[in-house]
């Protein structure tokens, strides 16, 4: 797989505050964006990877959720894991 257990656990240190801690709203969108960028550019190289394509689809809208989640109960949170990516909202 792309994305090794120690990227991962890397993410999860540097957005989640921990490895263990895989579940804060931060260390998920961290993930979801690795994933969102590795799937681009397999499917700037496989046009027609429609699977693929679905699934970046997907990936894309639970990050929107969980960043619509941050935004509501903490927008401090929100506003510093945008910087932090470097996403546009």
């Amino acid at each position: 797989m792309y994305l090794t257990t120690e990227a991962k656990k890397a993410i999860f240190k540097q957005h989640g505050g921990s490895e263990k801690n895989t579940g804060m709203a931060e260390s998920q969108i961290a993930l979801f964006t690795e994933r969102i960028n590795h799937l681009t550019g397999h499917l700037k190289v496989n046009k027609k990877d429609h699977g693929t394509e679905k699934a970046l689809m997907t990936l894309v809208g639970k990050r929107k959720q969980l960043l619509a989640y941050l935004k509501m109960y903490d927008i401090e949170r929100y506003r510093a894991i945008i910087g932090k990516l470097g996403l546009r909202k």
